[in-house]
């Protein structure tokens, strides 16, 4: 039965723990929505594809906090108290390690990851859910005005909401990175548990018990915090399978470095950016078959590419004056402008008199400054998301070709017309849509497989170049030659080996007709 309207003020000794518990709210709200987004996070920065990682996490979050709003009903009155004691306790503790979990069980043990995300996302969204019911039940018994009980509630929970979805993207994930955030808001959740219990501790049965675990879990969050870099260190050595030499988070990514014998490489957010035992493969490929052919070049932009190895590939010719490097984070160009061997690999390219390093967002730069160049070279990272996406957009091109000159060239990373013809073909017709001729070609490396380049030009008639005038070690007449080669037919063109393939398929160009085929049984790619 709801208590009258006009009944009593609860007692004085009361209100102080009442308020606490309101307050509590505030924390609950802030550390439920930090774990879905903890969860979403790790999810696109593990899995790619952000939109779908997201919304499904998301989805499969606020169904259980449904599930566990229903299951609260059947919580007995007189334990409503003691369980939300527990709750917290449990959500503390397994929201505090989910970050560090997930990372581990992806790093060293890959093929449960995604049942472990959802089932780990279901556990937290249930035992999330009933947190409020469970606050407001408590509450009801002590508040004069329901009305006011439920407005109280839930001004606290969006408060909440709102304070940890900016703190988030901001300040958390950025400085603290997600296993420390994790641990963090878990060990806020257990706060909660342990002032609950000490205000309330005369209507909370076996309290010495409940006030040992949450001593001991309070211990285990904070131990996993300090140790926290220590375990994200040792799962991406198993999921890079090196040692990591350097590793950090960036308000935009996770850059890592890794070294095997003398094999360094970087990683951004997982994936592989270069090995240095062949990226010069490909950063001749993506500098040289232009700027060859455009001896009177002087000014060059380089989009992306905060590890100086495409501006050393321009540095090699002397006619250029300028070079404009534009990219977004300043952590990447600093760690290659710096740190004295990763300097190295670029030649120092980032500190030459020649060199202009801009970190700015790529779009944005372009759109409030009128330079024209000669040469511009967009190696951002694959449009795997929408994000990255509107980097290959036709707006983008566009925007582009405004600060291009006349005779200029425009050069864009492509993807891999063998893993992701879809995309490398899309990209080919995106920038004829701008207005561009293109003439699109491939590179191997050995890293990433066959990749590939567009090269686009105001004119037609671009040919690439047979000689080179700066020292080359993989580019020659006829590796150039075959680069822009794509065979017509299968019997015209010889099989070529692969080391592994997923399944057997054919995908057509929408462009040329041209058509590339893959079978597994017999390990081959070809084209027809």
């Amino acid at each position: 039965m709801h208590p009258p309207q006009n009944a009593a003020p609860p007692p004085a000794g009361t209100r102080l723990p009442d308020r606490l518990l309101i307050l509590s709210v505030f924390v609950v709200a802030s550390c439920g929505l930090a774990y879905e987004l903890i969860a979403g996070a790790l999810s696109s920065y593990l899995l790619g594809d952000s939109v779908l990682q997201f919304s499904s996490i998301i989805g499969c979050y606020l169904f259980a906090m449904g599930v566990g709003s229903h299951l609260s009903k059947y919580v007995d009155d007189r334990d409503v108290l003691a369980r939300f004691i527990d709750i917290e306790l449990l959500v503390g503790l397994i929201g505090g390690v989910s970050a560090t979990l997930l990372f581990l069980l992806f790093a060293w043990m890959a093929a449960p990851f995604r049942t472990a995300l959802y089932a780990l996302v279901f556990i937290l969204g249930v035992l999330v859910g009933m947190e409020i019911p469970l606050v407001m039940r408590v509450l009801h018994k002590r508040q004069a005005s329901f009305s006011e009980l439920v407005s109280r509630v839930l001004t606290f929970d969006y408060l909440g909401a709102l304070a940890v979805s900016l703190l988030f993207p901001l300040v958390l994930a950025p400085k603290l990175g997600l296993s420390r955030t994790g641990f963090l808001f878990g060990m806020a959740n257990v706060a909660v548990a342990l002032w609950t219990l000490w205000y309330y501790r005369h209507e909370i049965p076996r309290l010495r018990s409940r006030l040992t675990r949450g001593a001991l879990v309070m211990a285990f969050l904070a131990g996993g915090l300090v140790a926290s870099e220590k375990l994200t260190h040792w799962a991406e050595r198993g999921l890079f399978g090196d040692e990591v030499i350097f590793a950090t988070t960036t308000p935009y990514q996770r850059i890592a470095v890794t070294r095997w014998k003398d094999d360094t490489r970087l990683h951004i957010n997982g994936n592989l950016q270069f090995s240095s035992r062949d990226e010069h493969r490909y950063h001749e490929a993506l500098v040289h078959p232009a700027l060859q052919t455009l001896p009177w070049a002087r000014s060059v932009l380089v989009l992306g590419g905060g590890d100086g190895l495409a501006v050393r590939e321009v540095l090699r010719h002397a006619q250029v004056e300028r070079v404009t490097l534009v990219d977004l984070d300043p952590a990447m160009t600093d760690l290659f402008t710096r740190n004295e061997y990763l300097s190295g690999l670029n030649g120092q390219a980032l500190s030459n008199p020649r060199v202009t390093v801009i970190n700015a967002d790529a779009g944005q730069w372009l759109e409030t400054h009128s330079e024209v160049f000669d040469l511009i070279i967009a190696d951002f990272p694959d449009p795997s998301s929408f994000g990255l996406g509107k980097l290959y957009s036709v707006p983008m091109y566009r925007l582009m070709g405004k600060h291009l000159s006349a005779r200029g060239v425009l050069v864009v990373q492509s993807t891999s017309p063998w893993f992701a013809p879809r995309s490398f073909w899309c990209i080919d017709a995106t920038l004829r849509e701008a207005g561009f001729h293109t003439h699109p070609y491939h590179a191997h490396v050995p890293s990433f497989g066959e990749w590939g380049f567009n090269l686009a030009t105001r004119q037609p008639g671009y040919t690439p170049p047979t000689t080179y005038s700066v020292p080359t070690r993989y580019l020659d007449a006829e590796t150039t030659r075959l680069m822009f080669r794509f065979p017509p037919t299968c019997s015209a063109c010889p099989s070529i080996p692969i080391t592994s393939t997923t399944s057997a398929w054919c995908t057509t160009s929408s462009r040329t007709g041209a058509t590339w085929c893959a079978d597994e049984s017999v390990k081959t790619w070809t084209f027809s």
